[in-house]
Protein backbone atom coordinates (compact mmCIF):
# COMPACT_ATOMS: atom_id res chain seq x y z
CA UNK A 1 0.00 0.00 0.00
CA UNK A 2 2.98 2.27 0.89
CA UNK A 3 4.63 1.59 -2.59
CA UNK A 4 1.12 2.81 -4.73
CA UNK A 5 0.73 5.84 -2.52
CA UNK A 6 4.43 6.33 -2.88
CA UNK A 7 4.45 6.14 -6.82
CA UNK A 8 1.13 8.28 -7.00
CA UNK A 9 2.70 11.34 -5.63
CA UNK A 10 5.79 11.22 -7.76
CA UNK A 11 3.06 11.01 -10.88
CA UNK A 12 1.74 14.10 -9.18
CA UNK A 13 4.58 16.02 -8.49
CA UNK A 14 5.82 15.35 -12.45
CA UNK A 15 2.50 16.68 -13.69
CA UNK A 16 2.25 19.68 -11.83
CA UNK A 17 5.18 21.41 -14.24
CA UNK A 18 3.16 19.69 -16.95
CA UNK A 19 -0.08 21.49 -16.03
CA UNK A 20 2.05 24.93 -15.04
CA UNK A 21 3.60 25.04 -19.02
CA UNK A 22 -0.16 24.19 -20.10
CA UNK A 23 -1.82 27.01 -18.08
CA UNK A 24 0.78 29.50 -19.27
CA UNK A 25 0.66 28.81 -22.50
CA UNK A 26 -3.10 29.20 -22.56
CA UNK A 27 -2.71 32.59 -20.87
CA UNK A 28 -0.24 33.93 -23.17
CA UNK A 29 -2.89 32.72 -25.98
CA UNK A 30 -5.58 34.08 -24.49
CA UNK A 31 -3.70 37.52 -23.83
CA UNK A 32 -2.31 37.86 -27.15
CA UNK A 33 -6.04 37.30 -28.59
CA UNK A 34 -7.86 39.68 -26.60
CA UNK A 35 -5.98 42.21 -25.36
CA UNK A 36 -3.27 43.32 -27.61
CA UNK A 37 -4.18 45.42 -30.48
CA UNK A 38 -3.78 44.84 -33.87
CA UNK A 39 -1.26 46.73 -35.44
CA UNK A 40 -2.79 49.81 -37.74
CA UNK A 41 0.08 49.80 -40.08
CA UNK A 42 -0.97 49.96 -43.85
CA UNK A 43 0.49 47.87 -46.49
CA UNK A 44 1.39 50.64 -49.74
CA UNK A 45 -0.45 49.64 -52.27
CA UNK A 46 1.71 48.25 -55.27
CA UNK A 47 1.31 49.90 -58.91
CA UNK A 48 -1.26 47.98 -60.99
CA UNK A 49 -0.56 46.93 -64.14
CA UNK A 50 -1.85 47.91 -67.03
CA UNK A 51 -4.29 45.50 -69.06
CA UNK A 52 -3.12 44.06 -71.78
CA UNK A 53 -5.12 44.13 -74.82
CA UNK A 54 -6.48 40.88 -76.10
CA UNK A 55 -6.29 39.54 -79.83
CA UNK A 56 -8.58 37.33 -81.06
CA UNK A 57 -7.97 35.66 -84.59
CA UNK A 58 -10.88 34.94 -86.38
CA UNK A 59 -9.79 33.54 -89.32
CA UNK A 60 -8.77 30.54 -87.59
CA UNK A 61 -12.37 29.72 -87.85
CA UNK A 62 -12.80 30.05 -91.45
CA UNK A 63 -9.96 27.40 -91.82
CA UNK A 64 -11.19 24.02 -94.16
CA UNK A 65 -10.09 22.04 -91.97
CA UNK A 66 -12.78 22.69 -89.56
CA UNK A 67 -15.42 23.16 -92.37
CA UNK A 68 -15.29 19.23 -92.85
CA UNK A 69 -16.11 18.12 -89.14
CA UNK A 70 -19.26 16.73 -88.31
CA UNK A 71 -21.31 17.74 -84.86
CA UNK A 72 -22.03 14.67 -83.08
CA UNK A 73 -25.51 13.05 -82.77
CA UNK A 74 -27.92 13.68 -80.07
CA UNK A 75 -27.89 10.64 -77.76
CA UNK A 76 -31.48 10.07 -76.44
CA UNK A 77 -32.23 9.36 -72.64
CA UNK A 78 -31.74 5.47 -71.56
CA UNK A 79 -35.05 4.26 -71.87
CA UNK A 80 -34.11 0.98 -69.73
CA UNK A 81 -36.47 -0.32 -66.18
CA UNK A 82 -33.15 -0.12 -64.16
CA UNK A 83 -33.24 2.05 -61.21
CA UNK A 84 -35.74 3.15 -58.42
CA UNK A 85 -38.44 5.55 -58.23
CA UNK A 86 -36.87 6.62 -54.84
CA UNK A 87 -33.23 6.14 -54.78
CA UNK A 88 -32.93 7.20 -51.38
CA UNK A 89 -35.10 4.98 -49.38
CA UNK A 90 -33.15 1.93 -47.71
CA UNK A 91 -33.55 -1.30 -49.73
CA UNK A 92 -35.34 -2.81 -46.68
CA UNK A 93 -38.40 -0.87 -47.26
CA UNK A 94 -38.64 -2.28 -51.25
CA UNK A 95 -40.49 -5.02 -50.13
CA UNK A 96 -43.14 -5.81 -52.93
CA UNK A 97 -46.54 -7.57 -52.17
Amino acid sequence: MAITLLEERKKLKSLVPVLAVVLLITAIVIWQGFFTKPSSTVAPETPLKPLREVDINFQVLENSILEELQPFEKTSPFEGGVGRENPFTPYQELKTP
